[in-house]
């Protein structure tokens, strides 16, 4: 357990890991993840399609939508703040019925991703958007794995250290959002 009793997730994760966890709950994330935005999520369900393997073992895996900024320093990389996940929408359920067990952005998903999560006992999580530089204070170390030819959208492993998110989507079909926005209306 992280500080405060808030839950460590360190892929590969499993249904002990995702089970637990309800909407609202913040979370911290260690080890190994994958970076992948628009593109490299089209050529991924491409590749799923032709029956080719993903760049990486998507069992248990998690994925953040992030562009990072170029390393300053002795980072491993610059800002490396949260894209908007809905441009993943369309390639998201597949991915997640392929192994992805959770992913990280900021924003709703749509009907169709939740019903994915639910079904794939999956996780929704958001980072802090406009906190990039604090959010690259916790990636260790960063290598392109795939797509070089896509820059800052190339698909990337990512080493993070207590890396903050809160679940917006739970396995249970808890959704954050809508459970902040029902709760102002009835106010």
């Amino acid at each position: 357990m992280g500080t405060d009793a808030t839950p460590v997730l360190e892929p590969p994760l499993d249904d002990g890991d995702i089970v637990p966890l309800q909407a609202g709950q913040k979370v911290l994330l260690r080890g190994v993840i994958y970076t992948a935005r628009d593109m490299a999520h089209k050529r991924m369900v491409e590749a799923l399609q032709a029956g080719d393997e993903l760049p990486f073992n998507p069992k248990g895996g998690v994925i953040y939508y992030v562009g990072p900024a170029p390393a300053p320093g002795d980072r491993a990389v610059g800002a490396a703040g949260p894209t908007t996940s809905y441009r993943m929408d369309a390639f998201a359920p597949t991915l997640h019925r392929a192994g992805i067990r959770a992913t990280i952005g900021k924003g709703p998903r749509s009907e169709e991703v939740r019903r994915a999560i639910q079904e794939c006992n999956a996780l929704y999580l958001a980072a802090v958007g406009g906190a990039g530089a604090l959010l690259s204070s916790r990636i260790k170390e960063c290598e392109v794995i795939a797509y070089p030819d896509l820059g800052p959208e190339a698909v990337r492993r990512l080493v993070v250290e207590d890396f903050p998110a809160v679940v917006i989507n739970d396995a249970h079909g808890g959704d954050l959002y809508e459970q902040v926005t029902s709760g102002a209306a009835e106010a």
